[in-house]
């Protein structure tokens, strides 16, 4: 549950020579920064994605559908089977073959990765990247930006971001750990422009017959 709420997420063991460690492609900053600008300006928003898992070789281990939900500091991300709700305060995270929902306060610091961080202005703090170049695909023109993390000892070494170079929007995410998994999400519908009740975002015990609660708070 916590690869699903990277990415969407979140995000090579050293960084392109060119840039020695210690700064970031001027370019592709100037992308990244009108994504955020962009995301920011949308009221309340719901994307359909495509999350999959390969091993090292490649080879497809997993593949699902699901639903991002996100107004304000709120969220909720669905698959078959699994779901994570979050009122801006507490984290429920909800999963069908155990009727089980774990229930948590959202931690507020930067170190919280939540699917809002992954928009906006995380790269600058986090990440070193630069600017691959650009490839045509489905219609669109797509920016690929190959990102490094600052600290070593997360469990994945390099995130590639795929972004919609006319629409300023991430169209995908792969995300490559250390153990070799690869883990992607590629985004298939989105509107920024979503009319999204908050009950959407809080866990809603008597639509879950029977479910155990592990109160963590």
């Amino acid at each position: 549950m916590k690869r699903i709420c990277f990415l969407l997420l979140t995000v090579a063991t050293i960084a392109s020579s060119l840039f020695a460690q210690t700064s970031s492609d001027p370019d592709a900053k100037k992308i990244l920064d009108a994504v955020s600008a962009k995301f920011k300006s949308f009221k309340a928003i719901q994307a359909g994605f495509t999350y999959k898992v390969e091993n090292a070789d490649g080879k497809a281990i997993s593949t699902k559908k699901g639903t991002v939900y996100m107004k304000g500091t709120k969220y909720r991300v669905s698959f078959v089977g699994q779901e994570i709700f979050c009122d801006g305060n507490t984290v429920w995270t909800y999963d069908k073959s155990s009727n089980e929902v774990t229930i948590s306060k959202l931690d507020a610091s930067s170190n919280t990765l939540t699917p809002q961080k992954l928009f906006t202005d995380f790269y600058d703090k986090d990440f070193l990247y630069k600017l691959n170049g650009e490839k045509k695909a489905n219609g669109k023109t797509l920016q690929e930006i190959e990102m490094t993390p600052n600290d070593k000892t997360k469990p994945f070494h390099k995130v590639y971001l795929t972004i919609d170079k006319n629409a300023k929007t991430i169209y995908s995410t792969k995300v490559l750990e250390k153990a070799g998994n690869r883990y992607s999400y590629t985004v298939n519908s989105f509107s920024g422009s979503a009319n999204i009740p908050d009950t959407k975002f809080v866990f809603n015990k008597s639509d879950y017959p029977g479910v155990e609660e592990v109160d963590l708070r």
